[in-house]
């Protein structure tokens, strides 16, 4: 028996096609305004269902920028979970977080719950996003302050023309011949001079 390697963050990233799933975020004050934008700002078509008693001005705004999105103004029902697929909890009523999360789980949608990790099925980690590379950056709902630094300093390191290599590389991949294997070593020899430092 060998050493085991203690997995810290034992998460499993994923990238959703928010335009294919239908959203329901719930609170839609300062925090569900940032739960929002970061939402659009990533999945600009994304299906967000907006429903709280008061909405922000900023939240309608941003709103009006997106007709795949709508706002419900009244409190949450449990009716609001039918044909959703996730949901974001952004309210300041942690009671009402617990019985939301304890129906959505009845009904196996995912559930993240602004500022509580022990209540999120999934967490909305910081990303960095360059043209078509986009990273997303998680310390396991630990530090959200370390994902923004991180986040900072991958803009910073990560080229602009990024999209320009990629469209490239797609082209080659799209005209080489041969099974997978032989693809991968192609293209394995083309990129290394992308990671080759003189």
């Amino acid at each position: 028996m060998g050493d085991k390697k203690e997995n810290k963050n034992q998460l499993y990233p994923v990238f959703l096609k928010l335009n294919d799933l239908q959203t329901l975020l719930v609170g839609a004050g300062n925090v569900g305004l940032e739960k929002l934008h970061s939402l659009l700002s990533n999945s600009p078509e994304a299906s967000v269902t907006v429903v709280a008693p008061f909405v922000k001005q900023e939240v309608k705004e941003l709103l009006e920028q997106h007709p795949s999105c709508s706002i419900i103004e009244r409190k949450f029902e449990y009716s609001d979970l039918e044909q959703k697929d996730l949901v974001i909890l952004a309210t300041d009523d942690k009671e009402l977080h617990q019985q939301i999360r304890a129906e959505a789980r009845k009904r196996n949608l995912l559930i993240n719950v602004a500022d509580t990790p022990v209540l999120c099925d999934f967490y909305l980690g910081s990303i960095v996003q360059k043209g078509y590379v986009k990273l997303a950056i998680s310390t396991n709902g630990m530090s959200p302050t370390i994902s923004k630094r991180l986040k900072e300093v991958l803009n910073d390191v990560l080229p602009d023309e990024l999209d320009e290599v990629i469209e490239q590389l797609n082209q080659i991949r799209n005209s080489l011949k041969g099974d997978f294997a032989d693809k991968v070593q192609k293209l394995n020899e083309i990129t290394k001079q992308l990671t080759t430092r003189n």
